[in-house]
């Protein structure tokens, strides 16, 4: 198994977000936690099933991570645009077809 971490929304404002190791919700990607088994996975997910309960984040689900030059990297492309914590539409250039006139 490759390494893991947990990821989810916050419910407040629909951030992303990823468990950290003291049991709380981080922004940044770094600060998950990295789950290096089965065992520590379900531990995680336990523990964030409770924050889903608490209604603290939303849609928890685990991630495959590879660690690059000692640092975490999601493996997905998906993951890797949540992870960026950045827009995947610019505003200011509209759709691919063109601006939508007002």
């Amino acid at each position: 198994m490759s390494a893991q971490m947990v990821t989810a929304n916050r419910l407040q404002d629909g951030i992303v977000v990823y468990l950290a190791q003291d049991g709380k919700w981080a922004t940044q990607f770094e600060s998950g936690e990295l789950l290096a088994d089965k065992e520590a996975a379900e531990a995680a997910l336990a523990v964030a099933e409770e924050s889903v309960k608490a209604c603290q984040v939303l849609s928890v689900y685990l991630i495959d991570v590879e660690t690059e030059n000692g640092k975490p990297k999601p493996t997905s492309t998906r993951e890797h645009i949540r992870a960026s914590g950045q827009p995947t539409v610019r505003a200011e250039v509209g759709s691919w077809t063109g601006r939508i006139g007002d």
